[in-house]
């Protein structure tokens, strides 16, 4: 199986193309470097000082300490792993605050919660995405366990004011939680100046290989484990340690810390080139999100009267990959969570798709979209069950 030269990838946030830096570094360690980083002999010992060097450098693009860096083999386990061991941590609250737009790793795992008798608060939206903010306050009390916001999120690119968030969690004695995993790689993150408890993170939504994340665990929070067994990870996080992942994940975090001013810039401008040109070349779309805060990789576009679905496989004719929302959900008929929680027009709510760049993203690639665009749209709408106003 091989990729189509000329596919246009433009659905970074469901996964990335893993750098050909990171692929290099990893391959010794599936051949040469193959010993158990747990083993006392000198094999091993040389493997686990790949795996403490990754981690350094893990935590160096989110200005954390090493030993702040737990690795796990994706974003949802470092979700579900943080939000168990903060409600582990007092067994008298019994309390969860987290939002509407929350990854289905968040979502999914409160509703788990709610089944077994905790207490789940969701703060809405506004129609930008943007959070309530008197609203998520007031759900913060001295029952909550723990208030679970996203940085970022992955369908509108909003930008959440996770350390404003934090500090307020604090003041009830409750810890604070970020699904950061959009987020990183992307943006700036400081962990040392904030009061940010637990933060998860996963590889390939930055050029790294599936099935390998982390999780942060600020010094002094106490943390349970989430898999038992072993010693490994501080023991903390019993398993075998996926080194050649690892060892990928770290390269793919020093990477991206060179490259977090074009994403600002470069990649920006591409995302905004695109966005205003569709906007303007087809009548009825719109902007879903917050333009003024969010990731510099992502919009969110509706196309009333059409179907999202009907405009991503036309797009595939073309060999331009793009997405109607988050990957975990995509086989899903329903509309996006994320949009109805903001309020999204029924004419609009079916016909979004998402474009999330990259810094391999090119302007001839964008400049073909912006081409193939208008006509499907066209077409479409000449044939919407929907109607056109």
């Amino acid at each position: 199986m091989s990729q189509t030269p000329d596919l246009i990838y433009l659905d970074n946030n469901a996964t990335t193309k893993v750098d050909p830096q990171v692929v290099k570094v990893m391959m010794p360690f599936l051949s040469q470097w193959y010993g158990n980083a747990s083993s006392v002999h000198t094999f091993g010992g040389q493997v686990r000082h790949h795996v403490e060097e990754a981690r350094a450098r893990a935590a160096a693009l989110v200005e954390a300490l090493p030993e702040e860096i737990i690795f796990t083999s994706c974003g949802t386990e470092s979700d579900n792993a943080a939000l168990l061991s903060a409600l582990e941590n007092d067994v008298r609250r019994r309390k969860v605050v987290t939002t509407r737009v929350e990854h289905p790793a968040v979502l999914g795992f409160a509703k788990v919660l709610q089944q077994r008798g905790y207490h789940v608060e969701y703060a809405p939206v506004n129609g930008r995405g943007q959070l309530c903010m008197d609203t998520l306050v007031r759900m913060i009390d001295d029952q909550t366990a723990v208030v679970s916001v996203m940085w970022a999120n992955n369908e509108t690119g909003n930008i959440y004011p996770v350390y404003e968030i934090a500090e307020i969690a604090h003041q009830h004695g409750a810890l604070f939680h970020t699904d950061a995993v959009q987020a990183v790689g992307k943006v700036p993150i400081d962990l040392a100046s904030a009061n940010i408890d637990l933060l998860s993170l996963s590889g390939h939504k930055l050029h790294a290989p599936k099935g390998v994340g982390a999780l942060y665990v600020k010094k002094g929070t106490r943390f349970n484990q989430f898999l038992i067994g072993g010693h490994q990870e501080f023991g903390l996080r019993a398993g075998t340690e996926n080194v050649p992942g690892i060892v990928a994940l770290g390269e793919a975090m020093r990477i991206a810390a060179d490259h977090i001013e074009f994403e600002r810039s470069e990649v920006a401008r591409l995302r905004d080139k695109l966005e205003h040109e569709l906007l303007k070349q087809c009548p009825d779309a719109r902007v879903n999100g917050n333009p003024l805060s969010r990731l510099p990789n992502t919009t969110n576009l509706s196309f009333e009267y059409v179907e999202g679905e009907s405009i991503l496989l036309m797009l595939d004719r073309f060999n331009i990959a793009a997405s109607s929302g988050s990957a975990c959900t995509s086989g899903s008929l329903e509309p996006s969570h994320v949009l109805r929680a903001m309020g999204v027009p029924e004419t609009a709510l079916h016909g979004s798709v998402r474009f999330s760049l990259s810094r391999y993203t090119t302007e001839r690639e964008i400049d073909t979209v912006i081409e193939k665009m208008p006509p499907i749209i066209r077409r479409l709408r000449e044939i919407s069950p929907f109607g056109h106003a």
